[in-house]
């Protein structure tokens, strides 16, 4: 998909970080916006910032299926068409560096909800409309290297987006197979300058945890404050993103410094070895620079 010009763009999780910048970048590629959040005083901050009255605003749990439909219904209502199509929304449960036996039922349902059926019901309400109207287009799914890598740290978050990777791969195999003309670009990020980790403050009342949420490690904490202050802007990134959809391209990875431990892992399970893990601290002391951090 190279010609953005007039044509419509569904972006979720757009009251802040990657979203928000995916749309001031589709509006200034002339598109018009559908932008969708859970926090609409979010989303509003974000469409006045932006220079275009062809923007709808629509608050969207895109857990819900019955949300996003409607997100779809005003797209269609509003626009006439969905060429681009943005699944984006993404929460991290606090507590993240817990052991995987120590997360609350609720975490994970919250950030299966969120990560991976938000994803499922982006497909379901749109694709099949988009299919119909057989005009180029092309979705992107917000995935994380936290999909193609392991080990002990953040176990429900990349639990739910090696879910996205599956997900997105099958999208991809089965738009290919029936020659449609929309593209398909998964966006796996590493590290970026966002509000992902305050995201607790969207958590609905009925997902939050009954167990309390045990305070971070003060040496990762340090580290973890470090890193994100080197992190490459969500400005970067949605840069990065719209450069894979207009060469229609599959796996957009924003850095290569977890090349070596995605290595690792793949190698391990074509070996038939037991895996190798680096703690996450010392992957994170080992290459701390904002330097790598843009590779």
């Amino acid at each position: 998909m190279r010609d953005f010009k007039g044509r419509t763009a569904v972006i979720t999780g757009a009251g802040s970080g990657i979203g928000a910048a995916l749309a001031h970048l589709a509006a200034r590629e002339g598109m018009k916006l559908v932008l969708a959040d859970i926090n609409l005083a979010d989303l509003e901050a974000v469409a006045g910032t932006i220079d275009s009255a062809a923007i709808a605003l629509h608050r969207t749990d895109v857990a819900d299926p019955e949300a996003v439909q409607a997100l779809a219904d005003l797209a269609w209502s509003r626009f006439g068409e969905v060429s681009l199509l943005c699944n984006n929304a993404g929460v991290v449960p606090g507590g993240r560096h817990r052991l995987v036996w120590e997360y609350g039922l609720e975490d994970w349902r919250w950030a299966f909800g969120v990560n991976m059926e938000g994803v499922v019901n982006g497909i379901r309400s749109f694709v099949p409309r988009m299919l119909a109207e057989g005009r180029p287009g092309h979705i992107l799914n917000t995935a994380s290297v936290a999909g193609f890598v392991s080990g002990e740290g953040s176990a429900v978050y990349g639990a739910s987006k090696h879910a996205v990777v599956r997900i997105t791969e099958a999208l991809y195999a089965g738009l290919r197979e029936r020659n449609a003309p929309i593209g398909v670009t998964m966006l796996c990020p590493g590290l970026v300058a966002t509000r992902i980790y305050e995201a607790e403050r969207s958590r609905p009342a009925h997902l939050r945890s009954s167990d309390g949420q045990p305070a971070e490690a003060a040496e990762f904490q340090s580290i973890s404050d470090n890193l994100f202050q080197n992190a490459p802007s969500p400005e970067e990134v949605a840069a990065q993103a719209f450069d894979g959809i207009r060469n229609d391209r599959f796996y957009v990875f924003t850095t290569t410094r977890y090349d070596p431990v995605i290595a690792q892992r793949t190698q391990s399970i074509l070996a038939r070895e037991n895996p190798l893990f680096d703690s996450l601290i010392s992957l994170s002391k080992g290459k701390a620079d904002a330097e790598e951090e843009r590779s």
